[in-house]
């Protein structure tokens, strides 16, 4: 994103000091602009994401900086593996991400293919308006009609709990991002977990 608002403004490093985490794309393009005084009806303003995507492509074709976190977070694959193969159960992704961006990300490890439809960050600025949406998107992919009481949403920053909360569906938090596990409880998430390891232990609390 930084590459990307460098190429457009010919301003390095951006995003410093703006949240991340948890929050939408276009949130996060917003408050930049702001910061730098950018308006926010800016034609070149308009192309950031077609030229964040373009970096993004390069980005992921290089070696993780050292120390980074590399690959899939434990229990992952293996849970998506178990829904998977569930006829109660319908997977479908919810990220502030762009859906380009998401596709891209989750496409280098495999895991794009697991979700249908989905709700992104090009749909609401607001990433508590994104469970309705991704609701409906379930609903006009062939899925199910569901009540948001009976979907769980699983993240891992209080912006994700904050985000079932408001919509009215159920929490998992998980400890795999920038936030302990002491954190996410405080932020209201119905269960939390270190990570998804566990998968007898996750299915219990996602079927409670």
């Amino acid at each position: 994103m930084a590459l990307a608002f460098e190429e457009l403004f010919a301003i390095p490093d951006a995003f410093r000091g703006i949240p991340m985490p948890g929050r939408t794309d276009a949130w996060i393009l917003s408050d930049a602009a702001a910061a730098h005084r950018i308006p926010r009806d800016s034609p070149t303003l308009a192309r950031f994401p077609d030229v964040y995507l373009r970096h993004l492509h390069v980005e992921l074709e290089k070696p993780a900086p050292s120390g980074a976190r590399k690959g899939v977070m434990p229990g992952v694959r293996v849970l998506l593996d178990a829904l998977d193969d569930r006829d109660d159960v319908f997977l479908a992704l919810l990220t502030g991400n762009y859906e380009p961006a998401a596709r891209v990300k989750l496409e280098r490890f495999d895991l794009w293919r697991y979700f249908r439809c989905g709700a992104f960050g090009d749909d609401a600025p607001d990433r508590n308006g994104l469970l309705p949406r991704a609701i409906d998107r379930v609903h006009a992919c062939g899925g199910p009609r569901v009540a948001a009481g009976e979907v769980v949403v699983i993240g891992d920053t209080p912006l994700d709990v904050a985000c079932a909360r408001a919509g009215g569906a159920r929490s998992i938090a998980v400890a795999t991002g920038g936030h302990n596990v002491d954190e996410l409880r405080s932020a209201g998430a119905d269960c939390v977990f270190e990570d998804l390891s566990d998968l007898d232990a996750v299915l219990s609390a996602l079927k409670r």
